[in-house]
């Protein structure tokens, strides 16, 4: 797996909008934010597109961007701007010859987790489930740009940790380790059946979510549990999963309990990574000892 340098003031970053649309204002101040945090800034025509009211562009141009971007010398790391919809529908169009032979950090979570896969799994690139500009960067938490910062330019191995008083919880004892793949489950569960499907073999699953009911999260967990992505996995990492909760029936978690459990595989819940305001900045295809008896999770340098 290539791990692209670190992230320091005075980089250039590229920033696309690859799914989902944002005003020309929101566009702006993202600019103007990042160049407050001491970098140079390149705007990709996506960030001021929008086709069809939930697409920031057609599929052309956002693939543009996106290769471009990774064409550019001078660009250093690519952040897209927000998440939303339509990263699957354009991943076909990607140059993945002039990706692999360019290798840079790249950043973005939720929709943004097709983009995730094709890069891990197509392009053997470690990039980085963590902030997107319009999403978290403008009203910046403390936390989560820490953790931004702190995983982008370590040298060591790094231990991730929750915000203080928000403990990591266990489901199943046990330690694992594997490289680390996933993201969203309604978009890891989009993938099934296609060339870009997620390969959990060997490797440490890792799954968030928003607004989806528990029926719905049943749903996709069955799909993967029958595909055998489930029991392929080493270990698994339940992050956010934020407005999931049901009060009819079961809850989110019983849903964990119910089809994951069972698995006997090595799993932590209520990691903070996914739509939440403290996030943690998680690398996705680098290896990690999970040990979720002692609730460690350790990624390997």
């Amino acid at each position: 797996m290539i791990v692209p340098k670190g992230l320091k003031h005075g980089d250039t970053i590229g920033v696309i909008a690859p799914a989902s649309p944002v005003t020309k204002e929101q566009a702006d101040t993202a600019k103007t934010v990042l160049e407050e945090m001491g970098f140079k800034v390149k705007m990709g025509d996506s960030c001021y597109a929008s086709f069809g009211g939930y697409l920031s562009g057609e599929d052309t141009i956002r693939a543009r961007d996106l290769n471009n971007m990774f064409m550019d010398n001078q660009v250093d790391a690519i952040i897209c701007i927000r998440g939303g919809y339509g990263c699957a529908r354009m991943i076909d169009q990607l140059d993945m010859d002039t990706i692999q032979k360019n290798p840079k950090i790249f950043i973005g979570y939720s929709d943004i987790t097709a983009l995730h896969l094709l890069l891990n799994q197509k392009a053997n690139l470690a990039t980085y489930h963590g902030p997107m500009v319009v999403s978290n960067m403008l009203k910046f938490n403390q936390f989560t740009k820490s953790s931004f910062f702190h995983v982008m330019n370590a040298e060591e191995d790094i231990e991730l940790n929750n915000p203080k008083n928000d403990p990591i919880k266990t489901m199943v004892e046990g330690c694992a380790k594997g490289p680390i793949v996933g993201g969203n489950l309604a978009l890891i569960a989009t993938t099934m059946g296609t060339p870009y499907e997620i390969e959990t073999k060997g490797k440490i699953l890792f799954i968030e979510d928003i607004g989806e009911k528990p029926y719905s999260i049943d749903r996709m967990l069955t799909q993967l549990r029958l595909a055998g992505k489930l029991n392929d996995c080493e270990g698994i990492i339940l992050g956010d999963f934020a407005d999931c909760e049901d009060t009819e029936g079961f809850t989110a978690f019983e849903v964990f309990n119910n089809i994951i459990k069972p698995f006997f595989k090595p799993t932590i819940y209520n990691f903070k990574s996914g739509h939440c305001e403290s996030m943690i900045t998680l690398p996705l295809g680098r290896v990690c000892e999970l040990d979720a008896t002692n609730k460690k999770v350790i990624i390997k340098n």
